[in-house]
């Protein structure tokens, strides 16, 4: 059994195509937003009740976070533990910096915190490459190749795979290749506003202030056409500092 989620929300026609697609490797189940969650990270929702509604057979809309729906699809919601968790196809890359913040990859990393294999995917915005089309045909196809992969050769335990498609067609698409995450930064933006009485708000946002210029970055290869799989860990602590920080508080 496949568990299939997003963070773009059930009706998402990412969600949908991939969804049908992986049946044809095995039963699918699909848990997820029931609008829209983007760029929510690993927010989980504890001070309210939750509540998930079938819209489908084997299809439920949840009222909460990407993270939500792992959670209760897992604990809940399923006949059973998935061999896999999928997350996606997001609508927009999830490249660099974008893993702390994508909810499409946190549903991924919950399942993987509870030792399910698991893969994120995404494919690029039209702002890339764009002729004003999507390609989902284009993500479904390495989408499905990939996961028949992962479920033929596992995935390692503590790990996650962050996968980004380059919206383009099929036949443009120059292979795949397993990338790292690319370091550039976003800059720190705030646009002020004045609401009608003139009180300020305000849109933040940011732009890659920093590419990482390394050629085989997950940002750099999607520039160059191909598809890009970056395996993921969850293991943040900085081993080779340890002991600079024992010194300095034993100063």
């Amino acid at each position: 059994m496949i568990l299939v989620t997003n963070d773009d929300g059930v009706e998402s026609a990412g969600l949908k195509g991939l969804a049908a697609a992986l049946e044809t490797l095995d039963s699918v189940y699909v848990v997820a937003p029931d609008r829209e969650r983007s760029a929510i990270g690993m927010a989980i929702t504890l001070h309210r009740p939750l509540r998930a509604k079938q819209v489908e057979d084997r299809c439920y809309a949840v009222d909460g976070t990407p993270v939500d729906c792992v959670d209760l699809a897992i604990a809940q919601l399923l006949p059973e533990s998935p061999k896999l968790v999928v997350s996606g196809i997001n609508h927009g890359d999830n490249l660099g910096h974008d893993l702390h913040f994508s909810g499409t990859v946190a549903a991924a990393r919950k399942a993987a915190l509870l030792h399910i294999p698991a893969i994120a995917f995404s494919m690029t915005s039209n702002s890339m490459f764009s002729n004003g089309k999507y390609y989902y045909e284009t993500a479904i196809k390495y989408a499905v190749q990939i996961v028949e992969k992962a479920i033929e050769q596992g995935i390692p335990d503590g790990i996650l795979l962050n996968v980004n498609i380059p919206n383009i067609e099929v036949s443009s698409v120059r292979g795949i290749k397993v990338t790292r995450q690319d370091l550039g930064t976003y800059s720190a933006n705030a646009i002020e506003r004045k609401d009608r009485v003139g009180n300020p708000y305000y849109w933040i946002g940011g732009e890659r202030s920093t590419i990482d210029q390394r050629p085989d970055t997950d940002l750099n290869t999607i520039k160059d056409w191909f598809v890009s799989i970056t395996p993921v860990q969850f293991d943040q602590t900085a081993h080779s500092h340890l002991n600079m920080i024992e010194d300095w508080l034993n100063c």
